[in-house]
């Protein structure tokens, strides 16, 4: 039987797009309390079924799913280029391998005409026809049409023949646009990446005892597991502390750490490392939309992970990638003397810069990060992701303007460290900002 937590998420689901949501009218429609209608609402937040907007309201949202994919289907690529699909809708959600373009003679452009890519071309109707019984699909650019032999071939091979207003370079700009974001959305690394399955978690339930709690230590070197009702839903977790001096008969139920903090298989590594090292966290449940126990994370494998993505090459670059390539460090020997600390040097670019010529203000900010975390594991060794940037901007940096930077370490602790970042051109202060960093543990 659904609980009522359960009922009231299907209900949200159930809400059209846009429509606003407020705990005292869900608990007043359902007939629930307005407590137990505040954590659905949350849940469903969490999940991505409904967003909270400043001085709108909590509203119901599109879910969007994350694909862990390297390729786009024909249907994507017309949606990117706002086409209008003349024939093979059918084959619409075949997969697109590559695209070629149509700019050489039909004899030269036949070896490069494999099945599944995509022949983008103009109104050259045999093209057309000479992709499509390669087994490749279609896309005409400069908005022209097609006849209804083509049409009529497209339906029978179940291939699309799509039609865009825009030229062939913007075309094949927008297409490989959309292929690299969707590799950086395939390295971001999330918690159903990782976690371990029920199968090999341990875990207690509301009616086992202390001593239960003892033998399942004893047996597995850990200490903390997490509990579950006789519906398998996450109810709490039990910890060495709860346990201490209680005697042997003593009902979990009773000791355990009520409502614990949970994950969700969707959620990224990133946020969830950030709530374990804030709150001292060592495990956490990984939890179904129900509640139901599907594993479990712990600090130890939170931080491995992040560790290998910070050494693995992303296959696509963000801008992010971008603006750590131009930061270069200095050489550290200075008349043979080794400075206490690393300084870099960045060239601002055009790529770079707003309307006035200056440099962007979140570029800025993204190169004052990068120069701390770099500091950072140039003198300590270790591993960082930034908690805050507090950055004064004295004068405006214009374009090519070469950046000199000079981090200076103010604190540096087991989970956090402060740095002082002053950035100058041709020795004059030009902006100067305090970092603080999360401290990644060794693995």
């Amino acid at each position: 039987m659904a609980t009522k937590h359960d009922l009231i998420l299907a209900h949200i689901e159930g809400l059209p797009v846009g429509e606003r949501i407020s705990v005292r009218g869900i608990a007043k429609d359902l007939d629930v309390s307005e407590g137990t209608a505040y954590r659905a609402i949350k849940d469903a937040e969490s999940t991505g079924l409904v967003s909270t907007i400043q001085r709108v309201g909590t509203i119901r949202i599109e879910r969007k799913l994350k694909k862990h994919i390297e390729k786009l289907t024909f249907d994507e690529v017309s949606q990117i280029v706002e086409g209008e699909v003349l024939g093979g809708a059918s084959g619409l959600g075949k997969d697109l391998n590559k695209f070629v373009i149509g700019a050489m003679q039909e004899k030269a452009m036949e070896r490069y005409i494999t099945p599944s890519s995509l022949m983008i071309v103009g109104n050259r109707e045999n093209v057309q026809k000479l992709a499509l019984k390669a087994g490749a699909a279609v896309l005409i650019t400069g908005g022209f049409a097609t006849t209804p032999a083509i049409q009529a071939l497209a339906d029978e091979l179940a291939l699309p023949i799509i039609s865009t207003t825009y030229d062939t370079f913007t075309v094949a700009t927008m297409i490989n646009r959309a292929l690299s974001d969707q590799l950086i959305k395939k390295e971001i690394l999330l918690v159903g990446d990782i976690y371990m399955p029920l199968a090999k978690t341990q875990y207690l339930t509301t009616t086992d005892i202390v001593k239960d709690y003892k033998s399942l230590a004893e047996k597995n070197g850990h200490s903390r597991f997490p509990v579950v009702n006789k519906n398998m839903r996450t109810v709490g977790i039990v910890t060495a502390k709860d346990v201490l001096e209680k005697a042997d008969n003593q009902i979990i139920e009773r000791i355990m750490t009520r409502d614990p903090r949970i994950v969700k298989k969707e959620m990224s590594v990133a946020s969830v490392s950030h709530q374990m090292i804030w709150e001292g966290l060592e495990v956490m449940p990984v939890v179904a939309d129900d509640l139901s126990l599907l594993g479990i994370i712990t600090r130890q494998d939170v931080m491995k992970a992040m560790q290998l993505v910070q050494r693995q090459p992303q296959v696509s670059d963000t801008i992010s990638d971008q603006i750590a390539g131009h930061l270069q460090m200095i050489d550290q020997d200075f008349e043979g003397n080794k400075l206490e600390q690393p300084e870099f040097r960045f060239t601002v670019t055009p790529q770079m810069v707003d309307e006035l010529g200056t440099i962007s203000f979140g570029v800025l900010s993204e190169i004052i990060a990068t120069t701390a975390k770099r500091s950072l594991l140039v003198n300590q060794r270790r591993n960082t992701w930034i908690e805050q940037v507090n950055l004064h901007y004295f004068r405006l940096i214009q374009l090519e303007s070469e950046l000199v930077l000079q981090p200076r370490i103010l604190e540096f602790g087991r989970r956090s460290a402060k740095l002082d970042v002053e950035i100058f051109i041709e020795n004059s202060l030009v902006a100067k900002a305090i970092v603080v960093c999360q401290v990644m543990e060794r693995p």
